[in-house]
């Protein structure tokens, strides 16, 4: 299964704009994604980690790590949004 992640804010700055997952099992949802790309190590292992805040969006709607993927989604990460 392949997907397409798009990384925002902070994120955007230390992985890129974004970039496309393939093979994922059939059945992978958010949390494993995640888990996935923090495997990887370097800067994903580092932006991705477990105990930074990190919101999710599949197919554009705000979604928790539980959520189930789908051939050609669009995940977005993103660090939480302050305001002033």
């Amino acid at each position: 299964m392949n997907v397409q992640i798009r990384y925002f804010a902070s994120l955007r700055e230390a992985l890129g704009p974004g970039e496309t997952v393939a093979d994922l099992p059939e059945g992978s949802t958010l949390g494993t994604l995640r888990d996935a790309l923090i495997a990887r190590g370097g800067a994903h292992a580092q932006a991705l980690a477990r105990q930074r805040n990190v919101r999710c969006a599949l197919d554009q709607k705000m979604s928790d790590e539980s959520a189930v993927l789908q051939e050609g989604a669009e995940v977005a990460f993103f660090p939480p949004v302050t305001g002033g």
